[in-house]
């Protein structure tokens, strides 16, 4: 047996807790932390808890020109299917602030001129169904002395940038929003932005000069916010038509909507759908938010400490109506193969459970209501 390098190790049970302490779970409730503190640590605590639902009538401009139903069950805080692409986030933000903004303070403004890292607009348009609220903030921005707009910049990356060829329709989108919110704010007309892509892979970048254009404002961008606050206003669940074709494939919500493998299709923003498997974060968010809910039976498999905060639901015969404790019926776990009802199969008729965690009737029927 070799000596022990006691420069590099520790002695005693201390070496196995070193191995042991290096592990996927603890980096993510580390990471999970560190974002919890810092947000408390900038005073931003409400970052820790799910957002309040907006009004019907108000809108971010990163939002626009995306599937209806997709940012409705965003806006309604509908338990997310997957984990947010953080690592994107991070990267995003990495890029704009450690690249995109030096250079364009070393390379592009001049001595009366000055970049700021970002400007809030707010507010008010006019359109056939009322006033909307239009709310959000700006990627860098090029300024004048006295701190006015010159120029937008919008910031966006992408794995690569090689097959890019113009803007995409929701960023011309976004970017018109902050236009025109940034052009009322300081009475001045800002009627330019560019929009630059950098690649996640080669950092290489490509960038697109775009005009103010009056008509797409008015006859898209402004359409589809009548059109979404339509639907919201009548608490109608939007359809299931994305703006784009790759929507689909990266949604969050593509079990509930109905375009993902399982047997749901329209189904409202509230509840944990049954027999799927949901990142614990947004398990924890979601029970954390909401009065009276619980897991689901197969959640509590999963995630056994939530099931006793929160309780669970008990499992429902789909045929009989029957139902059973969570931890009653025998079950491998795997959410493929559901447990059996044991009335049912007394009766010779194998009937699957579900967890009755949403109204089986909405599922059915297909009510389209966005509670």
């Amino acid at each position: 047996m070799g000596e022990v390098d006691r420069e590099t190790t520790r002695t005693g049970t201390s070496e196995i807790n070193l191995v042991d302490g290096i592990s996927g779970k603890q980096f993510r409730d580390w990471y999970q932390e560190r974002k919890f503190r810092k947000n408390i640590e900038n005073g931003k605590p409400y970052f820790n808890r799910p957002p309040s639902v907006p009004s019907p009538r108000k809108h971010s401009p990163s939002q626009i020109l995306q599937c209806h139903r997709k940012i409705a069950y965003r806006q309604h805080n509908a338990p997310a299917e997957k984990p947010n692409p953080t690592g994107i986030f991070w990267f995003g933000s990495r890029f704009e602030e450690d690249l995109v903004v030096k250079f364009l303070k070393e390379t592009v403004v001049n001595d009366q001129e000055y970049v700021t890292n970002s400007l809030w607009v707010d507010f008010t348009a006019q359109t056939d169904i009322g006033d909307i609220q239009i709310k959000g903030e700006t990627d860098p921005v090029i300024v004048d002395t006295d701190g006015e707009p010159l120029l937008l910049t919008e910031i966006k990356t992408k794995q690569s940038v090689e097959n890019v060829r113009s803007p995409n329709k929701h960023h011309r989108a976004q970017a018109h929003a902050y236009m025109k919110g940034l052009s009322e704010k300081y009475d001045r007309t800002v009627s330019e932005a560019v929009i630059l892509y950098g690649s996640r892979k080669t950092f290489n970048a490509k960038a697109f000069h775009i005009e103010f254009d009056p008509w797409f404002w008015r006859n898209t961008v402004l359409n589809w916010v009548e059109t979404h606050t339509t639907y919201r206003l009548n608490e109608d669940l939007p359809p299931a038509a994305p703006e784009y074709s790759w929507e689909c494939s990266s949604c969050s919500y593509r079990e509930r909507c109905g375009r993902g493998s399982a047997s749901y299709e329209d189904v409202d923003a509230t509840g944990l759908l049954p027999l799927h498997e949901y990142p614990e974060r947004v398990v924890r968010r979601y029970l954390e938010g909401h009065k009276d809910v619980k897991l689901t039976p197969t959640l509590s498999e999963r995630y056994p400490e939530l099931a006793d905060k929160f309780g669970v639901h008990d499992w429902r015969c789909e045929r009989c109506d029957g139902t059973y404790p969570h931890d009653s019926p025998d079950w491998t776990g795997n959410v493929s193969e559901p447990p059996l009802c044991p009335s049912c199969c007394d009766d010779g008729v194998p009937a699957t459970l579900r967890g009755d965690s949403i109204d089986t009737q909405k599922i059915e029927e297909g009510h389209h209501v966005a509670e």
